[in-house]
């Protein structure tokens, strides 16, 4: 018997490639029956997110090659397969499967939903009689690897993307950011992502402004704000707690008469304004202004590709953190075999 494991992911698919596996939880249920009919797999958990689709076997006979055959046929996927998908046996399999639950293998290195996903994952087969001794201590030992590797290292430091870093500032000012307002004066790809980024953290009012108005009512829709015309976006600022300017404007679009004539009705509250374009959107001169906490890209890329350095030596430890638990447990490809354990997620 083999472990093995098939996926592909944000790395290694384009999103047409990866929709083509994704799989609801319908379906996941369906394809882990349908895994565990094959005559030559004894154990599965497949693994399904927005960024990726995972097979964990236990195989007798071709091993990964055959259940890339197996999958791509269930997918009816006829097109190129050069790069899309990776394969890991034993060993090198348990090890991915702890990367992946440590949040070590995510788009947004040390996130935190990807190890309740597989979790998630792993019940739904243990509940099917579809894992047993092998797959149950994997499972259990990646799960204790998630939980040491949180706890242990600062993999989760730090905000790696620009949008990220602007969350973290505004929180650092406004300790948390439920309830508060944005607007967003632009509606290109990075007003969208930094627009989520506050939203995901508790903004509930979320204005968009573009000069056309189309663009702005196409993003508020996808965010679930409100559009605003352009011409008076500057009416807005009496209560808004962050903007985030992004235009593509040769010229400040945000000068300091316009927050001069609200502060009195502000009462001068605090307020974050996040210049994410080149050339900047805000003139500089706002940022003196005694209550404006202004940011401009460079500040909050440094920002970024600090925290990233700092996350990527903390790969080393997560590494050797994954080595050592491995070789307690005697997982496939060390000296000894998987010996079966207990079915059962720990709390």
């Amino acid at each position: 018997m083999k472990l093995v494991c098939l996926g592909l992911n944000h790395e290694t698919a384009p999103v047409e490639v990866r929709e083509c596996f994704a799989l609801s939880e319908a379906g996941l249920d369906r394809e882990t029956e349908m895994l565990l009919s094959a005559p030559e797999i004894t154990e599965g958990v497949v693994l399904s997110t927005c960024n990726r689709t995972e097979y964990y076997a236990v195989v007798n006979g071709d091993g990964v090659n055959g259940l890339e055959d197996w999958v791509c046929e269930q997918r009816g996927f006829a097109g190129s397969r050069n790069g899309v998908f990776y394969h890991h046996e034993s060993r090198e399999a348990a090890e991915h499967l702890c990367r992946v639950a440590s949040g070590m293998n995510s788009m947004v290195l040390g996130e935190t939903e990807i190890f309740g996903q597989v979790k998630k994952a792993y019940q739904r087969s243990l509940n099917r009689g579809a894992t047993k001794g092998i797959l149950n201590k994997l499972f259990q030992r990646a799960f204790g690897v998630g939980k040491k590797v949180r706890t242990n290292t600062k993999i989760q430091e730090g905000a790696t993307s620009v949008a990220g870093a602007s969350v973290e500032l505004a929180e650092k000012v406004f300790g948390q950011l439920k309830g508060s307002s944005v607007m967003v004066i632009g509606a290109g790809e990075m007003s969208r992502k930094t627009a989520q980024a506050l939203q995901s953290r508790g903004a509930t009012s979320v204005m968009v402004t573009n000069r056309s108005f189309d663009k702005a009512v196409d993003l508020a829709a996808e965010i679930k704000g409100r559009a605003v015309p352009f011409a008076g976006w500057e009416e807005e600022l009496t209560h808004l707690d962050v903007v985030i300017a992004a235009t593509g404007a040769p010229h400040f679009v945000v000068k300091p008469g316009h927050v001069e004539a609200v502060r009195r009705k502000r009462k001068f509250r605090p307020l974050i304004m996040i210049d994410i374009a080149v050339p900047r959107d805000i003139d500089p001169k706002v940022g003196e202004i005694e209550e404006v906490y202004l940011y401009d890209i460079d500040t909050l890329q440094e920002m970024a590709d600090q925290a990233r350095k700092r996350r990527q030596e903390q790969l080393l430890v997560c590494e050797e953190i994954i080595r050592e638990e491995i070789d307690k447990a005697h997982l496939p490809g060390t000296e000894t075999s998987l010996k079966p354990d207990s079915s059962s997620i720990d709390p």
